[in-house]
């Protein structure tokens, strides 16, 4: 999942969000209750002439026409038998009474919080995106096309809670898509939290319902690629597709324009339309051509060009926020292709090569842990690339994206990276006050990442540089409130985040190695200890404060947030880590970035 980050890339995060109030592409939209209604001027008929709901009164965006035709014929799914791929998910043996027990436990206790949570959605924010969860109030950034609920459908059925399954489709099928709480639609947001939670739900229970209601999604979202060169419009203003008036942006994150494949490669396996799949291999076809000519060969820069489809002039490179699910989906993609389609392979690699060689770092730590941590990367050329050592929470998901890789492609030094990624969040969490990873920080990094070993002189060093305010470092470093190891902490944020936990998962489910899963649970009880509100889990302002200090101080750092990922992804993964692996075995099964899960294309 994508989001902006501060401090020390606040001014090149700040011109890109400037150039995107130019352009419109933002909105206020999150205690919006107003809706925006785009069928007020509708067709009466669909794009291929045939009479359509539309001219009964209700409004269909299949019935929309389409102003640039599609390429014909149009780019097919992959055919042929689908490889037998490396086996992904570790061999687990036979557990003890006593390891069923405590695992079972551990899993019933994160039911009893996702029930609790979602208990008070339904209470309190039905049909509505987010619930707040202090004041009981909603927000409705999300389209007002109930976030949380579709979002949620699948771990409905996951933690067989099958009574609210069959009220949740009800409900989400009966979605309006002629109008929504927002003027510009976030595609990549929509696309991985409303079709993607349709379509894993549909994997999972066969209802044909929700494969309906996927469609009706798809056929509103494949709107945005109704532009002179049939790119995506990644902040759209679904009434300029009604008007006819619309081309691809000049300013787009590359995750949004690259994280479409799934979602809508799924959709064309299941409906047997090409043309979701088609719209999406036009992209990939246009990283592949251009993945040698960055700044940075190999990687793409996080700001692309889609109205001239060039995705080579921006100089910031990073797995982190604003490019991480681009990479993300390149192993998962030859994955639910059945390894039909080579180029995901092509693309993962050329971008890991690189992203080892210039991203990955290790940082300096008391405790000498044998870790890494992922960066971002300023480069003109690849002889001149800068690294800064910041860690992000959100860029946890790497741990997983290289495990998986090195699964799939067979590269065993990238199960270990993946392992020292994930290893490197935990560590995170441990030396943070409450138990919990903060949003952005800096750490020192180590010279070699084979050997390194603590300097407390060269820590105190770097907080010094970094902060200008105060000589006395050890005032500094209270002040701040800077746990041995972190130089700075650039936002002090917990927004209920699922990355670590989504690597330390998928770790455990490769590896089978059982301090993960005690990770998970150390994880797992700090945040529902620091996060539970008299309604359900709340995001954190602030999580450097001890509890000691909270309480010296009369604080609450809780926030009155919570996104439909907590649930749908963050005690999704909770969940499975402590559930038989069988259930959702990664061997039959890809999870989309926000932890949907889709069936693999396997041989028969």
């Amino acid at each position: 999942m994508i989001s902006v980050r501060p401090r020390r890339y606040a001014v090149y995060v700040g011109i890109v969000a400037g150039i995107f109030l130019l352009f419109g592409y933002f909105h206020d939209p999150l205690l919006s209750q107003a809706k925006y209604r785009f069928a007020n001027r509708l067709p009466l008929s669909s794009s291929d002439g045939t009479s359509s709901a539309a001219s009964k009164g209700k409004f269909h965006w299949d019935a929309v026409p389409t102003r640039y035709p599609l390429a014909n014929p149009l780019t097919p799914l992959p055919t042929g038998t689908p490889k037998k791929l490396p086996p992904v998910q570790h061999s687990f043996t036979a557990e003890t009474q006593a390891q069923v027990t405590r695992r079972v436990e551990r899993r019933d206790a994160v039911k009893a919080t996702f029930t609790r949570c979602w208990t008070a959605y339904k209470s309190y924010a039905w049909l509505h995106d987010e619930l707040a969860p202090l004041s009981g109030g909603t927000k409705n950034g999300f389209g007002g096309w109930a976030a949380s609920l579709v979002d949620n459908l699948d771990n409905l059925w996951i933690m067989n809670m099958k009574d609210e399954f069959e009220d949740a489709v009800q409900a989400a099928t009966a979605i309006d898509l002629s109008m929504a709480t927002v003027e510009t639609i976030n595609v990549f947001e929509t696309t991985i939290r409303h079709l993607g939670g349709l379509l894993a739900a549909y994997d999972l229970s066969g209802d044909k319902r929700l494969l309906d209601k996927a469609r009706e999604f798809g056929e509103m979202l494949f709107k945005a690629f109704d532009t002179p060169n049939r790119l995506p419009i990644t902040r759209w203003k679904p009434q300029n597709a009604v008007d006819g008036r619309q081309e691809a942006h000049p300013v787009v994150l590359v995750a949004e324009i690259g994280s479409l494949t799934m979602e809508f490669t799924r959709l064309s396996q299941l409906t047997g339309d090409p043309k979701y799949y088609d719209a999406v291999a036009r992209i990939t076809r246009l990283f592949d051509a251009q993945q040698g000519k960055t700044h940075l060969p190999g990687m793409w820069p996080v700001v692309v060009n889609a109205k001239t489809a060039d995705l080579t002039a921006d100089t910031f490179f990073t797995l982190s926020a604003m490019s991480d699910s681009l990479y993300e989906y390149f192993p998962k993609m030859y994955a639910l292709l059945g390894g039909l389609e080579p180029v995901y392979k092509k693309l993962y690699d050329g971008s890991m090569d690189t992203a080892i060689k210039f991203n990955l770092w290790r940082p300096m730590v008391p405790d000498d842990a044998d870790i890494l941590m992922s960066g971002s990367v300023r480069a003109s050329s690849k002889d001149a690339a800068r690294l800064d050592p910041q860690g992000q929470h959100l860029v946890c998901f790497a741990g997983g994206m290289f495990a998986l890789g090195g699964k799939l492609f067979e590269l065993p030094s990238h199960i270990n990276i993946g392992k020292k990624l994930t290893d490197g969040c935990i560590w995170a969490y441990k030396a943070m006050p409450l138990g919990i990873m903060p949003e952005v920080f800096n750490m020192l990094p180590c010279e070699d990442r084979d050997t390194c070993h603590w300097d407390d002189q060269k820590w105190r060093k770097d907080v010094k540089a970094r902060h200008a305010e105060k000589d006395d470092i050890d005032e500094l470093i209270k002040d701040f409130r800077l746990p041995k190891g972190f130089s700075d902490i650039g936002d002090r944020r917990y927004i209920l985040r699922p990355e670590a936990i989504e690597s330390v998962f998928l770790l455990y489910r490769m590896t089978g190695e059982q301090y993960l899963q005690e990770a998970a649970w150390d994880m797992f009880t700090a945040i529902v200890n620091a996060t539970e509100s008299r309604l359900a889990n709340a995001a954190l302002s602030d999580v450097s404060y001890s509890k000691e200090q909270l309480a010296q101080n009369n604080l609450n750092p809780q926030m009155d947030s919570m996104e439909s990922f907590w649930m749908a992804e963050t005690l999704k993964y909770f969940y499975l880590v402590f559930s038989e692996p069988s259930l959702i075995d990664l061997d039959k099964w890809v999870f989309n970035t926000e932890a949907h899960a889709f069936k693999r294309l396997l041989p028969l």
